[in-house]
């Protein structure tokens, strides 16, 4: 498998263990990682990144040449620099200068990445703008561009080095739903060549783009594979209904309430059970039900 991540563990001074143990395994195509927000997603995509050091563990990276099928593991935390070579990363938050066009701002990080001929470089920042849908607003400025065009030049500005491994870290936070689907598709085109690891909250960025995912919370991986065999572990096990408001204490404290959402201004929960509760309906599992089942869980056995 192209990146191997073994019992990462990273503790930090104020005593938050971002990290517990977490190990990966992650193929080529879409990975995706999801977590709630302080779950230590953004702590392993800086440590994958090389941006920080884990206290212990170990990750590789299988550098093979699509073209040519040879190449070797780079031991990351030990050659951090030969990662970077073939390394895109996006994170949850970056910076550019306001004033500068997409396209001046692209050519900038295209050159530090190492693209110096002039007339080679200047070619790269074309393809790159017209994959990303961004050639039309070359000349905006940076700071009058919308939040899903920024996102889309951070992946235009990370795939200037034509990376082998793509990170992600929250990317569709704040987007409309217009951008957000446009997002996806680019990076569902992305994915089909190269390692993309997306890591997310939301559910509905995984379930449309990932062949393998990986629920971690409190700095660890609670359940991870391929999520149709994962959501197929709760088939027969959920259950549906729709009630007042006032009996949801009730029906917290006599069932395994996986979540409750608004349907039409009208709460309906779902529980886990392996036989129907009374006055519930079966209902067929999704990733999200997975995804808030696991954390539920979780939480019952920190208090247990």
């Amino acid at each position: 498998m192209p990146l191997v991540v073994q019992d990462l563990r990273k503790t930090y001074p104020n005593g938050v263990r971002a990290l517990d143990g977490i190990s990966l395994t992650v193929g080529a195509g879409m990975f995706g990682l999801l977590g709630p927000n302080g779950a230590g997603k953004s702590t392993l995509m800086r440590t994958l990144a090389t941006l920080q050091l884990p206290d212990s563990g170990s990750i590789h990276f299988d550098d093979i040449d699509p073209g040519t099928g040879r190449g070797d593991r780079i031991d990351v935390l030990k050659q951090p620099d030969r990662l970077r070579r073939i390394l895109g990363y996006l994170p949850q938050e970056f910076g550019l200068y306001p004033s500068l066009s997409a396209e001046v701002t692209l050519d900038h990080f295209a050159a530090l990445k190492g693209v110096l001929d002039g007339r080679q470089r200047k070619a790269l920042v074309t393809e790159l703008l017209q994959q990303t849908n961004l050639f039309d607003a070359r000349k905006k400025a940076v700071g009058s561009l919308s939040g899903g065009m920024k996102q889309r030049l951070g992946i235009a500005i990370a795939l200037a080095g034509s990376p082998r491994l793509l990170i992600v870290d929250e990317p569709t936070a704040g987007l409309d739903p217009t951008e957000r689907h446009r997002f996806l598709n680019l990076l569902a085109e992305i994915g089909q060549e190269i390692v993309v690891l997306l890591s997310t909250h939301i559910v509905e960025d995984v379930r449309e783009l990932c062949q393998a995912i990986a629920i971690i919370d409190k700095g660890r991986v609670v359940l991870s594979g391929d999520p149709r065999q994962i959501v197929e572990t709760l088939r027969g096990k959920v259950w549906r209904r729709q009630i007042d408001k006032r009996e949801l204490p009730a029906l917290q404290a006599s069932h395994q309430v996986i979540s409750t959402q608004l349907l039409a201004g009208v709460p309906v929960v779902h529980v886990y059970a392996d036989t129907a509760p009374s006055g519930f309906d079966p209902l067929e599992p999704d990733l999200e039900d997975v995804y808030f089942y696991q954390l539920a869980h979780g939480e019952r056995r920190a208090a247990a």
